[in-house]
């Protein structure tokens, strides 16, 4: 790769608290322009890294830079040209959209001149044209987070950091969110997304499983479901999905079961060869099979099936 198409790049990043280890020899890279997802569960280590990342929070060891500057030796470099919007809600819920747009403009240095015209851009980029004097706290939820995204971008930041963006948002508002995300990379705005919704993933130009503090897998959506899945999907349309679960999982044909919707997905090594004896189990226990059969994996699928592996053999993405 050519380092001046490298807009984000770690190394063996570590983070130990006292004895608990939330980062474990963390290493990937972003580039310029491209849309990179951090997906794990609660706890994985999401967030601490990007509190490293961001020169919030000193890593034990290991080096990261981000647009070229070291997280730990020039972390003022790195906030002044960067977005940030977390976890958390940040914003002023008694002051007005305008008045936090400004705030945060003041704190990223941008002239108070240019602020009137800079924020009627914005606003209107992310949808909220027309309610800068709307107080924050009276706007619904997928609203908020798009004014949190316009703060994090008064400055014109040149990577963005989304930690968590679209929790607690309704479905519509995520698809605008992802909708604004695009556009940003589209004009060349680096992205770093953490999520544990596995949908989100598929926005997604290259994406990394973290478990444990650990990366376990990555590359693109599609290197995952076709390259880097451990194991196969079996999809199972039946009728009494409940109780066909129970069956399912007492039999023991399978790795692991689990809902998918109204349906059923079995995953092994070798699911393939338990289709047969599957049917025959359901229809004996009088549950109607509509449908059997192998199918190219989730993204759910190959996350469930990935951490299965690393917590049965300890092995991840540098292992394979």
């Amino acid at each position: 790769m050519n380092p001046n198409s490298t807009a984000l790049s770690t190394q063996n990043l570590v983070k130990r608290f006292d004895q608990f280890v939330a980062v474990d020899d963390v290493s990937f890279s972003v580039r310029r322009g491209e849309i990179f997802g951090l997906l794990g569960p609660n706890g994985a280590g999401k967030t601490t890294t990007i509190r490293m990342l961001l020169g919030l929070l000193a890593p034990t060891s290991g080096t990261g830079a981000v647009l070229g500057f070291d997280i730990v030796k020039q972390a003022e470099q790195v906030r002044a040209r960067v977005g940030y919007v977390s976890q958390k809600f940040a914003l002023y819920p008694d002051l007005t959209v305008a008045e936090n747009f400004d705030f945060y403009g003041g704190v990223y240095g941008v002239p108070r001149d240019q602020l009137p015209e800079r924020r009627a851009a914005i606003l209107a980029s992310v949808g909220l044209d027309g309610q800068e004097n709307a107080r924050v706290a009276s706007l619904a939820g997928g609203s908020r987070q798009r004014l949190a995204l316009a703060c994090a971008l008064v400055h014109n930041p040149e990577f963005l950091f989304l930690d968590e963006p679209t929790a607690g948002v309704d479905p519509l508002s995520r698809r605008s969110l992802w909708d604004l995300v695009y556009d940003l990379a589209a004009r060349g705005t680096s992205i770093l997304v953490t999520t544990h919704y596995m949908d989100e993933a598929e926005n997604c130009h290259r994406i990394a499983f973290i478990y444990r503090g650990k990366i376990v897998a990555e590359g693109s959506p599609n290197e995952m479901k076709t390259r880097q899945m451990p194991a196969q999907v079996v999809e199972i349309d039946c009728d009494r999905s409940d109780v066909a679960l129970t069956v399912l999982r007492d039999a023991r044909l399978f790795d692991e079961v689990a809902l998918y919707g109204a349906l059923i997905h079995a995953i092994g090594e070798n699911a393939r060869e338990q289709i047969s004896r599957a049917r025959d189990l359901l229809q004996a226990r009088s549950i109607a099979v509509n449908s059997i059969e192998l199918i190219v994996p989730s993204l759910e699928d190959v996350f469930i099936a990935r951490l299965r592996n690393v917590d049965i053999n300890g092995r991840t993405t540098e292992d394979r």
